[in-house]
């Protein structure tokens, strides 16, 4: 028995050709769309990657100065840390001085000097060495300038002396006072006799 074919079942080739047309339409817009979008995206994230780049080294190029100025800061500190340390005892120093003048005076009275006890004179010069070494470790050096060239910054004149040989002028021929110097600053300047050459 043979079966008839239902033409019911069978679409027009027609209409499966305009069925595939708008499938692919669609399918191509969609496509379109999305690389757009895409393309789109992209170019949101590069901006986004290249102000995220440019923010990194504001911020790295801050950190780094930020950085430079505390080493600075540190080191100035430290400087002055020092500079401090060295001059802190400037008024005890500076008033120990007429204590050493005075001792020395005393040490070299021979004559009052010899008379006292052999012990007593070897513990008073040892005392004295002492206090001297102290200071020196602290930077305390004695001015005396004989035959150097008179310098304001370094000396006092309070007198002057004339000379007969060129060579002796502004020379200091006598210290009167020994001078001092604190890691090289002057705490007190030498008061001297200076050469005075004037031509007959």
């Amino acid at each position: 028995m043979n079966k008839k074919s239902d033409d019911s079942d069978i679409v027009p080739e027609n209409e499966v050709k305009e069925s595939a047309d708008f499938g692919s339409s669609d399918l191509l817009d969609d496509s379109v769309v999305a690389e757009e979008h895409a393309t789109e995206t992209i170019k949101k994230l590069r901006d986004k990657l290249k102000a995220c780049e440019v923010e990194k080294l504001e911020y790295l190029t801050g950190w780094q100065r930020a950085k430079a100025d505390l080493i600075n800061a540190r080191k100035r500190d430290e400087a002055d840390r020092l500079e401090f340390i060295k001059f802190a005892n400037e008024r005890l120093v500076f008033d120990l001085i007429p204590v050493l003048e005075h001792w020395d005076m005393a040490l070299n009275h021979k004559e009052s000097w010899e008379k006292g006890d052999k012990n007593w004179r070897v513990g008073v010069e040892s005392i004295f060495n002492q206090l001297k070494k102290v200071l020196t470790d602290n930077g305390l050096v004695e001015l005396n300038p004989v035959g150097e060239k008179f310098d304001h910054s370094k000396h006092e004149a309070t007198e002057y002396e004339k000379v007969d040989d060129e060579k002796k002028d502004h020379i200091i021929l006598q210290v009167i006072q020994k001078g001092y110097s604190l890691n090289g600053k002057i705490l007190r300047p030498a008061k001297v006799k200076v050469g005075e050459w004037k031509k007959s």
